[in-house]
Parts: C-alpha cells; sequence; structure tokens
C-alpha cells in the first residue's frame, strides 16, 4: 500500500513532542514490511536547519486562502537509512519561523491560515507527483482539514475520489480552534460550519473536522481511545466521538530500539548491557550518573528520575509535593531532567539546592542525559494525569528501570502492576496508582523501594520488563491492518 502521512513533525527533521517520534519512526517500519510510506510536511525553518541534505524538486503551486492566492514550492528529502521519500511544504511566511507553532508560549495568531495552506499543498503535491496514494494519514489538529477537502470539495474528481483517510489523534487537548470567520479561509462552504461537523462551542474547530470527516479514527493506545469517550479527557469531543465510536481504534505507539537500545546506546560508552548482563552494565551506569549529578555514590540507595515536560499534564505538581512532604525522609535520591512551567523551575531548583546529596536538577533538554538517565536509574516516574501513549515508560522498561506510573492512557496499557499474583505470573513490570492525588504517588513510591530492598524480586522485575517486545514491528503491523479497513470502509461508503 501507499500510505501518506500529513503530519508537521517527523524526527529527525523537527519534533516539538510525540508527534514527532510517532511520525519519523512509523514510516520507517512500514517500509520495513514492504509498504510504501512518504511523508509530506511543512518547510519549518527547524526542519530545514536540522542539517538532513535538502533538494529543490521543481514543483511549485498557488493555493487559495479566502480571496487571495498564496504560493509555494516543493522540496525533497529522504528519512535517514531508508528509501522514504519526505516531502517539504516551503512558504517562508509561514514556516521560516522560530517555532513551529507558536514562540513564548504564544500560539501565531494566523496558524488557521497557515495550515489551511499547508493540508490544500498537500493535496496539490498528491495531483502534482502523481503520487498514487491508497491511505491518507493525517496527523493531528494540524491535518485536520484534510479529511473534508476529500469528502467536499475534492472527492468527486481523481486522484482524491480513490483516497481513504484515517485520522489519527495523538493529544486531543490540542484542537486548532479559531474565529468562525476564519472559516472563509479555507474554502469550504458555510454548510458545514454547524454543530455536527466543523463548528465547536461557535469557533472553527480543525480536530473536530478531522473526526467527522475521517473513514476512521485512530488514537495512539487503546486506553486512552476509550478515556476520550468521556469528560474530562473528552476535551469536549464526546458528542462527535461517541457518534464514531465504531470507527475508533487504539494502537499503541512503539519504541525505536535504533535508538533507545542499552546494548548498542552511544551515549553510554563502554557500559552497555542487555538482559544478560544487566546487574554490571546498569551498576556502572547508575555510578556514572550520579557522579555526573553530583550525587554521592550510594550503590544500594534507590535512584528516582523523572525526565520530560515539567507540566501539571505530567504530574509534576504530584511529584514536588511528595518530594517536599515526605519522600526525603527515606534514603533515597532524585535526578530530574526537563524545561516547562517556571513554578517548576523555582520549586525543584530550590529543593536541589537545599538537598543536594538527594536532589540533582537539570532544567534543560539534553537528549545524551536522557539516555544515560534511563540507563543509570532504579525507577522511572510517570504519575501523568493524563498520557495518550507515553514513550519513556517503554523506554525504561528496556533499560531496567522500573516505572512507577498512574493508570491512565498508553502507560495502563504497558505497566503491569507488581503484587503477589503478577509476580507469580512473571507478569509484573512496574508500579501503579489510580487515583491523581500526591498520597497515592507516595505510597507507590513506598511500596516500590521497599521492594527494591528485595534484590530477588527487583532482578525479576528488571529482567520481565527487559524482555517485553514494544517496538515499532509490532505497531506497524497492527497499522497495515488498520489501512485494509480503512480502505474497505471508504469503498464501503461510495457504493452507499
Amino acid at each position: 500500500m501507499n500510505i501518506l502521512f500529513a503530519t508537521t513533525e517527523a524526527v529527525p527533521f523537527c519534533k516539538t513532542g510525540g508527534l514527532g517520534d510517532v511520525c519519523g519512526s512509523l514510516p520507517r517500519a512500514l517500509a520495513s514490511v514492504g509498504q510504501k510510506p512518504t511523508i509530506i510536511m511543512p518547510a519549518f525553518r527547524q526542519a530545514l536547519d536540522s542539517g538532513y541534505p535538502v533538494e529543490d524538486t521543481g514543483t511549485t503551486f498557488e493555493i487559495p486562502i479566502g480571496q487571495k492566492r498564496v504560493s509555494g514550492r516543493l522540496l525533497r528529502s529522504q528519512l535517514p537509512g531508508t528509501e522514504v521519500p519526505v516531502y517539504l511544504i516551503e512558504q517562508a511566511d509561514y514556516f521560516g519561523r522560530a517555532g513551529l507553532y507558536g514562540e513564548n508560549g504564544e500560539d501565531y495568531q494566523d496558524n488557521c491560515e497557515r495550515f489551511v495552506f499547508y493540508c490544500r499543498a498537500v493535496l496539490d503535491v498528491i495531483d502534482q507527483l502523481d503520487l498514487q496514494i491508497d491511505v491518507l494519514h493525517c496527523h493531528d489538529w494540524c491535518a485536520g482539514l484534510l479529511p473534508a477537502y476529500i469528502k467536499t470539495l475534492y472527492g468527486d474528481r481523481p486522484p482524491y475520489d480513490r483516497l481513504a483517510t484515517l485520522y489519527t489523534i495523538h493529544n486531543l487537548a490540542y484542537q486548532g480552534n479559531f474565529w468562525h470567520w476564519d472559516m472563509a479561509l479555507t474554502g469550504l462552504d458555510w454548510k458545514y460550519f454547524n454543530w455536527r461537523q466543523m463548528e465547536f462551542y461557535g469557533n472553527l474547530n480543525f480536530m473536530k473536522t478531522g473526526i467527522t470527516f475521517a473513514d476512521v479514527i485512530s488514537t495512539v493506545s487503546p486506553t486512552y481511545s476509550q478515556e476520550i469517550m468521556r469528560p474530562p479527557l473528552s476535551c469536549g469531543m464526546e458528542g462527535s466521538l461517541q457518534h464514531r465510536r465504531e470507527d475508533l481504534f487504539g494502537i499503541l505507539n512503539g519504541a525505536d530500539y535504533d535508538d533507545w537500545n542499552p546494548r548498542s546506546d552511544q551515549y553510554l560508552g563502554e557500559n552497555t548491557f542487555d538482559v544478560t548482563n544487566f546487574d554490571t552494565g546498569k551498576a556502572a551506569c547508575k555510578a556514572l550518573l550520579q557522579r555526573e549529578m553530583g550525587l554521592p555514590e550510594s550503590p544500594n540507595v534507590p535512584l528516582l528520575a523523572a525526565v520530560g515536560r515539567l507540566a501539571d499534564q505530567k504530574g509534576f505538581d504530584l511529584i514536588a509535593r511528595v518530594m517536599q512532604q515526605g519522600a526525603l525522609q527515606r534514603e533515597a535520591q532524585w535526578v530530574i531532567l526537563g524545561t516547562g512551567d517556571p513554578k517548576y523551575h523555582h520549586v525543584l531548583g530550590q529543593m536541589a539546592a537545599d538537598h543536594d546529596q538527594k536532589i540533582a536538577v537539570r532544567l534543560e533538554f539534553s537528549n545524551e542525559l536522557a539516555h544515560r538517565i534511563e540507563a543509570g536509574a532504579d525507577m522511572f516516574v510517570m504519575p501523568s494525569q493524563y498520557e495518550p501513549c507515553g514513550l519513556n515508560q517503554l523506554y525504561s522498561l528496556k533499560y531496567g528501570t522500573v516505572p512507577v506510573v498512574r493508570t491512565t492512557g498508553g502507560l495502563a496499557d504497558t505497566v503491569v502492576d507488581t503484587n503477589a499474583q503478577t509476580l507469580a505470573k512473571g507478569q509484573a513490570t512496574g508500579f501503579s496508582f489510580a487515583e491523581y492525588t500526591s498520597l497515592a504517588l507516595a505510597e507507590t513510591l513506598e511500596r516500590a523501594c521497599s521492594t527494591y530492598a528485595d534484590k530477588t524480586v527487583w532482578r525479576q522485575l528488571i529482567k520481565t520488563g527487559m524482555e517485553q517486545d514494544w517496538s515499532w514491528s509490532r505497531s506497524a503491523q497492527k497499522y497495515v491492518e488498520l489501512y485494509e479497513q480503512t480502505m474497505v470502509r471508504a469503498r464501503q461508503e461510495v457504493l452507499t
């Protein structure tokens, strides 16, 4: 099958979150099982500055935006290490900016116009290059107009009349919600601006549009696909999603084991390890991490880690309260890496200054240090409010770093809580809790640290986790099946 990824992010060209990881890894996995993926994304400054070769295709286009026409041109690159083509929509006024979606915490005011241009340019490229696409895989709100265009303006003529559309929700909280008069920019008939299709509390909503018009909808984990059917995680979309519930599927994201694998991790130097020698490998990585972070080298003290965006959604309000209210009484160390909400920069930075023998905080993002933390920590703490999929818990399992998570989204789908029954069955891989409170997290951490003292049980948890397969290869096969199902549903709709 020829699969076109319409996405605004793809590693290694540009990334702000999990969307970039998925759209950089899934096409690679699909190509390895005989599919033919293609990526079309905006030529953001970050993508052009990524260091990967880009060439001009000679293809240009003019896109109607409301009452004007905006020109652009098409560039071409390739997903490194593959033959997967990556096309970049160049329009310097829209995409040649410092940020992808905004700057200094503020969205760009013309985001609606920017991504109307992107969506219509994608459709223009399909025609001009004669790409022979079977499934148009649209990712998140920025590509939400594409299914609507296929069903309305474009769908009655080749090559668009044969296109099936899959719309993937990576994070329902980010919806592309715009002033209602921006509807005029889309070129779509105002009759579609109604509560069932494109209108959302008086505004134009790209996410709702994608949900309404796509042949099939997916999310990035089975549990998240159920959670978004009701408040609060439905974010106001429960009516639209419940209406499409028969067309909604959840496929868990995969981990890129070419990049995240302790056996071949370039950032671990001579201390690489796998499931056969993790005792010595992790011990060496832990000692090095403690030295690097300025903590005492204490092999028998549990080392807890948290890496990511410092925000309430990631549970850092719980982490901060637990650290302030009592975790410091237990003999344990903390390593935290990330940037985000200034209040957490202040709180965590102050705790690190006050307790420099127990807490180390780096208010930055370092890919190299993130790898060394995964390898050297004993536990990885992810008490998220919600987590559509989550990747760090998958990396942690592979690196023998036992995850402590809240049972939401992909965390619920990938981490098996430790208890007498799951230990006896050899299924336990971590520790989890349900209630979103600092008390629940503290009790779970206490349970985890107590278990850490039992080296036999702890080795079993590490071994079971490292033997899990959360690679993209298994997820890719499920996507192939969903693409086939999407094509069937699209054909059925044409016949009816």
